[in-house]
């Protein structure tokens, strides 16, 4: 039997939400040529979101939207995007988070998926990968390949 494979992730521009119905759609895809090959549960989180429980384990997925400082030496105001880890700090949820994957523009330099990297860091789970915009078809297989890898070791 497939492992599902539990994401929550949070989608200003829509981008995010892209990315992970694409991660969805080639997993599934995986899934008919393999049936042992896990499926992809989404869940998005807003500010209509309740905070509640996590009991399986997931993966998170955030974007980085700034405004003030550079992120390095002088600061940084995350905006847009604080929900998300507000419902992470809830309770026992950062227990149940496997790791947390980033988006951003690489135009942005050092503050580059730096809201992912944040995460990792506050809440003790591990920053595993990144992908820029809406990433690609290269992206997507890289991303799914490392999340069902992470599931099996759980």
């Amino acid at each position: 039997m497939a492992t599902t494979i539990n994401i929550l992730y949070i989608s200003i521009s829509g981008n995010t939400r892209a990315f992970v119905e694409d991660l969805q759609d080639y997993a599934e895809d995986q899934h008919q040529q393999a049936a042992d090959q896990p499926l992809i549960h989404l869940k998005e989180i807003s500010e209509a979101s309740p905070l509640m429980d996590e009991t399986q384990p997931y993966f998170a997925f955030v974007p980085t939207y700034l405004d003030g400082g550079n992120g390095v030496d002088n600061g940084v105001k995350e905006l847009m995007t604080n929900v998300l880890g507000e419902y992470i700090g809830y309770h026992r949820n950062r227990e149940f988070c496997l790791g947390v994957i980033g988006s951003g523009n690489r135009n942005f330099n050092e503050q580059y998926c730096l809201t992912a990297k944040r995460y990792a860091q506050e809440f003790g789970f591990p920053f595993l990968a990144d992908y820029e915009l809406r990433g690609t078809t290269k992206d997507v297989k890289r991303i799914y390949a490392l999340l069902q890898q992470k599931v099996q070791q759980v």
